[in-house]
């Protein structure tokens, strides 16, 4: 007994000797121990935030999963629907005046986006009743029957050409689709073609953008050629032309004069240019069916070249009273003579080229190769037109 109580004191007295020989804590030591508490606590609250994330966009997933079914189960619905009649309704449904309203209203770039919407659009946006609007409106008063006889055959020699570069892109992409080993880069291109066929080159949309890109040289006629030589003041020449979309003007191409090589004008403005009146070629004498109605006053436009070798111009003038005649409307007998006097009023009294007579019953090309030849006329009903003479007077008498 006195064994046991012996070894228990002497292990206490040990162990407090031990105690007491530690050296006391620092005084951070509390605010550690405080630290870890609050870092312990904070780390299982994030745990637990984690834990809650978690669950949230696991359950955010599958209501998006849930969601992105369901729409397309609603598509499918509309789309039955849409083809039963009962559901919501496109553009393709509206009734077909109501849709060619609205495609008549559009521009023609509005158009061009239209037609790559859909194959049905496409055949719709690019048919012709829909840019003949657009075709007269903007090249009416520049293109006429010569003009369209003259693409029909450019269509006629180069429809080959055409058609190869219409189709190359096409080409292109199906020699690529026969070596590739994916079947889905053939279905896309097979797609592609079908929604992406080449315009026909004989439409007139197809026209159109070809007069707009300016890719197409077309007859016309230009007032005051070459700027307005004083040579040419009033008077209206054919020449060929072609569209400038860079600037919104065009290059004139006009017909040799003898010797002189072709003269060629750049940025002639649209004020300047016409569709020939009459389809009289430039080099053959135009058949006068007014001679007999032709009286003082009236507005005229006369053929006129320097000699033979050149192409006729139309030149601007007015049927003026003969020398025998005093002017006054009451006593005028000058529309029953056979002699009819033509006034150039842009010249002076004392230049040769003022005045100039014709034959009213046996007229033809009259002249020499000092004045120049006269071939046929035509007079001027238009309102327009003679105003548009108007507007093109020099500011000068001409000699």
């Amino acid at each position: 007994m006195l064994l046991y109580l012996f070894i228990t004191s002497f292990t206490f007295l040990l162990f407090l000797k031990l105690l007491l020989s530690l050296k006391p804590l620092p005084p951070w030591a509390n605010d550690v121990r405080l630290l870890s508490h609050v870092f312990w606590k904070e780390l299982v609250n994030l745990s637990l935030l984690q834990k809650t994330l978690l669950k949230s966009l696991c359950i955010t997933r599958f209501y998006s999963v849930v969601s992105l079914k369901t729409m397309a189960l609603t598509s499918n619905t509309n789309v039955q629907k849409n083809e039963d009649g009962t559901g919501l309704m496109s553009i393709l449904d509206l009734p077909e005046l109501a849709l060619d309203c609205i495609l008549e209203r559009l521009s023609p770039a509005g158009l061009r986006s239209m037609a790559c919407v859909c194959t049905s659009m496409r055949e719709r946006c690019t048919s012709d009743h829909l840019w003949e609007k657009h075709m007269k409106r903007k090249w009416g008063r520049v293109i006429d029957p010569a003009a369209y006889r003259e693409w029909q055959w450019h269509l006629a020699t180069r429809k080959d050409f055409w058609s190869c570069k219409l189709n190359n892109r096409k080409g292109f992409m199906k020699l690529i689709s026969m070596f590739s080993p994916f079947s889905w880069i053939k279905s896309k291109i097979n797609a592609d073609s079908k929604q992406n066929s080449p315009l026909p080159v004989d439409s007139i949309m197809f026209w159109y953008l070809i007069l707009e890109n300016g890719r197409f040289w077309f007859p016309a006629q230009v007032y005051n050629r070459e700027n307005g030589h004083v040579g040419f003041m009033l008077s209206c020449y054919d020449a060929d032309l072609c569209y400038d979309p860079g600037t919104d003007t065009f290059l004139a191409r006009y017909a040799p004069h003898g010797r002189r090589a072709i003269a060629i004008e750049t940025n002639v403005p649209w004020e300047r240019l016409r569709a020939p009146p009459v389809d009289t070629s430039p080099y053959a004498l135009h058949v006068s069916d007014c001679l007999n109605d032709l009286c003082p006053g009236d507005h005229i436009e006369i053929q006129w070249r320097r000699n033979k070798e050149f192409p006729y111009g139309w030149w601007y003038g007015i049927v003026g009273h003969l020398e025998s005649c005093d002017g006054n409307e009451y006593k005028c007998r000058c529309h029953s003579s056979d002699t009819i006097l033509l006034d150039f009023h842009q010249y002076c009294l004392s230049s040769r080229w003022r005045q100039t007579t014709i034959d009213r019953k046996d007229h033809r090309e009259e002249g020499n190769e000092a004045d120049g030849f006269y071939g046929g006329i035509r007079r001027l009903y238009n309102n327009e037109e003679i105003s548009r003479w108007k507007q093109l007077w020099p500011n000068e008498i001409l000699e």
